[in-house]
C-alpha cells in the first residue's frame, strides 16, 4: 500500500471513530417519549435534558478545547470514547431522571473532546494537499454519526426488545471497537508535552481569522440551532400533533437533517466555499419556512422537506465556515479556533432548545417553534446580507 492510500486509511478510520462517537450524543433522540412515559417530566425537561448536553459540550471546549494541540491527539480522543461509554452505562442503568441528567452530562464531555480534537486528527492524517477532502471527512463523519444515532435507536426501539436498553449496548460496543481502532492509529503531534501545560482557552480569536470569523459563526449558529429543535422536541411534535408514535419514523426523520447535512457538505467542492456560505444561509432560510408552514398546518411532508432543505443549508453553510476558518488559522492553533467555532455552533444548539421549551408552556410547541422561527431568521439573513456584501477572501 502505498503512503497516500495509507494516510486516506488511517483518515477514514479516524473518521469512522468520530462518527461512533458522535452517534452516541444523538441516541436518546426518538426514546423521550418513552422515558416521559416512564419518568412523567414535561417538554420543558426534555430541552433542559438535551441542553445539558451542549452546555458540557461547551464547557469542555472552553477549558480544554486546545489539549489536544499540547498532550496529542489520541489521549484526547481515548477520554473522550470512556466518556460515551460511561454516558452509555448511564442510560443502561437508568431509574431516575437524575441519570437522565448525568448520561447526558458525560455525552457531552464526549463530543467537546472530540469536536476539535477529531476534526483536527482526520486533518492530519490526509495526505498532503489532501485538506478539502479531509475537511468533508470530518464535517461528514460528525453530522453522519450525529444521523445515525436516532436512526439506529429508533429502529431498535420500534422493532426490537428492551427499547430503552438495546440501543446503548449496541453502542457501548462500537465504542469499544473504537477504542481498538484509535489504539492502532498514529499520534500525529510530534511536541508532546504534559498535561498541566493545558490552560483554559478563553474565546479570543487570532487576527487573521477574526474578517471570516463572524460571518461563519453565525451561519454554524443557525444551522445547529436548526438542528437542537429537530432533536429536541420534534418527536413530541410528531406524536402530539400528527399522531406518529413509530419511534423508527421520529428517528429517520430527524437522521434525515443530518443526512442532509453530508449532502450540502459534499456540495461545497463544486460551489466553493465563497458560495457556499451565502448559499447555505438562504437554504437555512428555506427550511426555516418550511418548517414554520409544517407547525401551522401540522403536515408531515412539510417537516421531511424542512429536514431536508434545512440540512443541506446547514452543510453548506457550516463547511463552509470551517473551511473558511481552518484556511485562515495558524497551524499550531487551528485545533483552538475550530473548538471555539463549536462553542458559538453549541451554544446554538442549546441556548434557542430551552427557550423553546420554555415557550412551550404558555405558547405549546407549535407557538413556541415559530417564535424560534422568526428569531432564526433574522440571525440568518444578516449573515447572508452580509456575505453578499463582503464574500469571505477564500477558495475551495
Amino acid at each position: 500500500m502505498d503512503g497516500d492510500r495509507r494516510n486516506w486509511l488511517t483518515c477514514l478510520l479516524a473518521g469512522t471513530v468520530f462518527a461512533v462517537c458522535m452517534a452516541g450524543t444523538t441516541l436518546p433522540t426518538p426514546l423521550y417519549g418513552l422515558y416521559q412515559q416512564k419518568f412523567g417530566f414535561s417538554e420543558l425537561t426534555v430541552t433542559v435534558v438535551y441542553a445539558v448536553y451542549a452546555f458540557a459540550v461547551i464547557g469542555v471546549l472552553l477549558l480544554a478545547g486546545n489539549a489536544s494541540d499540547t498532550v496529542g491527539r489520541r489521549i484526547v480522543l481515548l477520554t473522550g470514547l470512556g466518556c460515551a461509554a460511561a454516558s452509555a452505562v448511564c442510560f443502561l442503568g437508568a431509574d431516575s431522571l437524575a441519570w437522565l441528567y448525568a448520561g447526558r452530562l458525560l455525552s457531552g464531555l464526549s463530543a467537546g473532546l472530540f469536536t476539535g480534537a477529531a476534526t483536527a486528527y482526520v486533518m492530519d492524517l490526509a495526505p498532503r494537499g489532501g485538506g478539502p477532502r479531509a475537511t468533508f471527512v470530518a464535517t461528514a463523519a460528525n453530522m453522519g454519526g450525529l444521523g445515525c444515532g436516532p436512526l439506529l435507536a429508533g429502529v431498535l426501539a420500534q422493532y426490537a426488545p428492551w427499547p430503552l436498553y438495546l440501543p446503548f449496548a449496541v453502542h457501548l460496543a462500537l465504542v469499544a471497537g473504537s477504542a481498538a481502532v484509535l489504539l492502532w492509529l498514529p499520534e500525529t503531534v510530534r511536541d508532546l508535552r504534559p498535561l498541566s501545560t493545558v490552560r483554559p482557552q478563553r474565546p479570543a480569536l487570532p487576527v487573521e481569522v477574526r474578517a471570516v470569523f463572524g460571518p461563519a459563526a453565525t451561519a454554524s449558529f443557525v444551522g445547529f440551532a436548526l438542528f437542537g429543535v429537530f432533536t429536541s422536541v420534534s418527536p413530541a411534535f410528531l406524536a402530539q400533533s400528527l399522531d406518529v408514535d413509530n419511534h423508527a419514523v421520529s428517528g429517520l426523520v430527524v437522521a434525515l437533517a443530518f443526512f442532509s447535512s453530508t449532502a450540502g457538505q459534499l456540495a461545497v467542492g463544486r460551489v466553493g466555499v465563497r458560495r457556499s456560505l451565502p448559499l447555505g444561509c438562504a437554504a437555512l432560510l428555506a427550511g426555516l419556512a418550511l418548517l414554520a408552514g409544517a407547525l401551522r398546518w401540522e403536515l408531515l411532508t412539510l417537516v421531511v422537506l424542512s429536514a431536508i432543505v434545512g440540512g443541506t443549508g446547514q452543510g453548506l453553510a457550516f463547511r463552509g465556515a470551517l473551511s473558511a476558518v481552518a484556511g485562515a488559522s495558524p497551524a499550531e492553533q487551528r485545533a483552538a479556533v475550530i473548538s471555539t467555532l463549536f462553542v458559538v455552533a453549541y451554544a446554538g444548539i442549546s441556548v434557542p432548545v430551552i427557550g423553546v421549551g420554555v415557550l412551550s408552556e404558555p405558547l405549546g410547541l407549535e407557538g413556541a417553534g415559530l417564535v424560534f422561527i422568526a428569531c432564526m431568521a433574522v440571525l440568518v439573513s444578516g449573515a447572508a446580507a452580509y456575505l453578499l456584501r463582503r464574500p469571505l477572501p477564500v477558495t475551495s
